[in-house]
């Protein structure tokens, strides 16, 4: 092999440095700023990136804060409906309980005074029954007859002395 005979390392050696001279501007020249612009675009755009992730985390805490408002204003005013609706129902239910309680009174009202109406019939239709009985009883007890102005004021009598 002709690379271990010791006469021509100093012509490979000089040739290696020339070589690796070469190499080492083309590629420090157009290979390596290119690659150093591809990796700073790189490291630009996942700055870039999460700058926007970042923006848009933000705003979705913006957003869910603004929702969370909203679902709390909404339950209020739903909250409030219902206590409106509520006082709503009970002034129309103590309406109407009043307006019950007024309609039946004046039945009730209407039914004593039928009672006492009847009451007072009855009453009067007993007094002339009992006068008429008071006769009837008296004239079999003793045998004469008594006017029916007497069997009366003898009921009245006995009214007066119950009443």
């Amino acid at each position: 092999m002709p690379q271990f005979e010791p006469s021509i390392f100093s012509p490979l050696l000089v040739w290696l440095v020339l070589t690796f001279g070469a190499l080492y501007l083309l590629m420090s020249k157009f290979a390596l700023p290119k690659v150093a612009a591809i990796i700073d675009a790189r490291a630009e755009r996942i700055e870039g990136n999460l700058a926007k992730a970042e923006a848009i985390r933000a705003e979705a805490a913006g957003v869910l804060a603004a929702y969370e408002k909203a679902i709390a204003d909404a339950k209020a005013a739903a909250q409030a409906e219902i206590a409106k609706a509520q006082a709503q129902i009970a002034a129309d239910t103590a309406k109407r309980e009043a307006e019950f309680a007024k309609r039946l009174a004046i039945q009730t009202e209407a039914a004593e005074a039928s009672i006492k109406a009847t009451k007072a019939e009855a009453l009067a239709q007993v007094k002339s029954i009992a006068t008429d009985l008071a006769g009837g009883i008296a004239a079999k007890l003793t045998g004469a007859g008594i006017d029916a102005a007497a069997a009366g004021a003898a009921v009245d009598a006995a009214l007066k002395e119950r009443a």
